[in-house]
């Protein structure tokens, strides 16, 4: 049985969202994917400590999808196991005015994980091309533009290629780059929201305006398919995961993310002759006292 998933999702050439499964899961039974997740966050735990440890490079994870898609669990199921003082999770909200002040990358760079860090964004830098493309209107508070007249094809053309050359640039520079979309059916997204609204314990998730957003679903699943299409480089590969079934959507997620940190080839500190030396006069002195 096939258990390593990793590489089945990776965008290769032209994407079409319509041919992508939202509710593929292998041939795994739910029980055997959360034991495979249970083995595999050990290894990514050790691949933290691995990061952290050799402190130059740094990992950074991009979860975009539609709301309900399962973002938020996939990241405390997936990342629940390392230390937290070598991850960071940031979840970007509507720019605030002072963000709004600066080009739409910088609130990005400020988040961007350190070396011997994960950084996690909770979506990221494609919400401009993304809810800016579905609402261009929100564009208009960046105070540069005039007119929605302005968001034209050339308007996004720049904006794709600013993202490449963002991530171009990260992975030139030590951080490699894994971008995951979630990939949740409507039916899906539609029954875990009146779960939200049906279970007293999950009230607090649901937002009334989620339900206009999901009116425009079909314009979001172009946009993600075209900025997908535009940005999925070597550099900074796509993932397009299925994710009606959250468990099998978090086994392929830390698959992924353990395939990209084995690929930085990461090194546990070696210690010069003069600092081994001072080990074993340490190691003779802590071992002589009575």
């Amino acid at each position: 049985m096939d258990t390593n998933f990793s590489d089945d999702f990776l965008v290769k050439g032209k994407f079409s969202i319509k041919k992508a499964s939202t509710e593929y899961k292998g041939k795994l039974t739910k029980e055997e994917g959360e034991q495979l997740l249970l083995n595999e966050k050990e290894k990514l735990r050790e691949l933290q400590e691995k990061l952290y440890s050799d402190g130059s490079q740094s990992l950074l994870v991009v979860l975009q999808a539609m709301d309900a898609a399962g973002k938020d669990s996939m990241i405390e199921h997936v990342f629940g196991g390392v230390n937290p003082q070598g991850c960071n999770v940031t979840s970007f909200k509507t720019p605030t005015s002072k963000e709004y002040t600066h080009d739409f990358l910088w609130r990005h760079y400020l988040a961007l994980p350190q070396k011997g860090m994960i950084g996690i964004f909770n979506r990221s830098h494609y919400e401009s091309v993304l809810v800016c493309k579905v609402h261009p209107e929100y564009n208009l508070s960046e105070k540069t533009w005039k007119s929605v007249k302005d968001f034209d094809d050339k308007f996004w053309e720049n904006r794709y290629e600013s993202i490449r050359n963002f991530e171009k640039h990260l992975a030139q520079n030590g951080t490699t780059v894994v971008k995951i979309f979630l990939n949740v059916s409507k039916d899906e997204q539609k029954k875990r929201l009146l779960d939200r609204i049906n279970e007293q314990e999950k009230n607090w998730k649901f937002s009334a305006a989620d339900l206009p957003e999901r009116a425009l679903f079909e314009k979001y699943m172009e946009c993600y398919e075209t900025a997908i299409n535009e940005t999925s480089k070597d550099y900074a590969p796509w993932y397009v995961l299925p994710a009606d079934n959250k468990w099998f959507a978090r086994v392929a997620a830390i698959q992924i993310i353990i395939d990209a940190m084995e690929k930085m080839n990461l090194q546990y500190p070696k210690l010069s002759e003069e600092d081994r030396e001072d080990l074993a006069k340490a190691k003779k002195q802590l071992e002589s006292e009575k």
